[in-house]
């Protein structure tokens, strides 16, 4: 009975811990987020811009032009929000991103545990093979909880408004949804999050792959005490961070894919429709716009929030 109970706390602080994790990276990462929502959007003003081309052979000399069209890059798009909207809106869906940061961790976390804890009876205890399903489990039953949460979170991105205008807040904004869209309005764009469940998985594995390396190096074995935990955290936090990196940017084409099918009013109605129709009015590159923000939001936001994780775990089994 004790240690079951202990099993409970220890779960429940560790979610706590991951929670907080993620609420306080969501804080200080949300302008990025904001700014990769309107990079990943079909809405961003494409300027057309015209270099003057002259040709000595015309009669009359005259230079002609050739219309390019510019994408707008992360400062560009910073700059526009400053200017024209203000630096609240910087934070557009941090309410929303605030409510489900929490709880998805939680989910995730717990989803997480319980089912390598089965897959550890099937397969090879704490094999690649454990992580990957257990990752992927556990992102897909995130992913579906949580959907209509960050689905207000993207549209409150999405929102333009001139400096003075007053935008909706979230229980307005998903109430607009409801009232135009109904239920399913809520779960658009889920298809493309379940694809963006191969992001996690190749997160995880390698997460853990780098973490039992982390383990059986020489530079950690051969230290204690503070210097065992400093190394250890700060290792678990480059492992993180190396993890994260690399599956966003093998998987990042579904984030684009998702935030068009978010977009409101938009012609985009299923994940396969969506990227033929993005690659043959956009061209690929298309499919990483955003990344830069992606990367430099994603990558110390999750390497804070599994640092933390495991330091507490740590911590945890020292005084057990």
């Amino acid at each position: 009975m004790a240690t079951d109970t202990q099993q409970k706390e220890n779960t429940l602080l560790h979610l706590f811990a991951g929670g907080c994790g993620g609420t306080v990276g969501a804080i200080f990462t949300c302008p990025l987020e904001v700014i990769k929502t309107r990079l990943q959007s079909s809405r961003l003003a494409l300027r057309t811009v015209y270099y003057p081309q002259v040709h000595l052979g015309t009669i009359s000399g005259a230079g002609m032009v050739r219309p390019t069209s510019v994408t707008p890059g992360l400062l560009q798009v910073l700059k526009s929000i400053l200017e024209k909207e203000g630096p609240k809106s910087l934070f557009r869906g941090l309410g929303p991103n605030l409510v489900g940061v929490a709880p998805s961790r939680a989910v995730y976390f717990a989803c997480y545990s319980k089912a390598k804890e089965q897959f550890n009876g099937i397969f090879v205890p704490d094999s690649n093979t454990v992580h990957i399903f257990s990752a992927g489990s556990a992102a897909f039953v995130t992913n579906t909880l949580m959907n209509p949460i960050w689905m207000v979170k993207t549209r409150m991105q999405l929102e333009r408004k001139m400096r003075g205008c007053k935008q909706m807040n979230t229980l307005q904004c998903a109430r607009h949804v409801y009232q135009t869209e109904g239920i399913r309005g809520f779960y658009r764009g889920l298809t493309a999050s379940y694809a963006g469940i191969s992001e996690t998985i190749i997160c995880f594995a390698l997460y853990e792959s780098l973490k039992k390396c982390l383990k059986e190096a020489p530079i950690v074995s051969s230290t204690d005490g503070t210097e065992k935990s400093s190394s250890n955290f700060f290792g678990l936090m480059a492992a993180a961070a190396v993890s994260k990196g690399c599956a966003s940017c093998i998987a990042y084409p579904h984030e684009v894919i998702r935030t068009r099918l978010r977009e409101e009013g938009s012609k985009y109605t299923s994940f396969m429709q969506t990227a033929r129709l993005v690659f043959r009015e956009e061209g690929y590159l298309a499919f990483y716009r955003g990344l830069f923000a992606q990367l430099i939001r994603q990558i110390p936001n999750t390497a804070i929030v599994l640092s933390t994780y495991e330091f507490i775990v740590y911590l945890l089994g020292e005084r057990a």
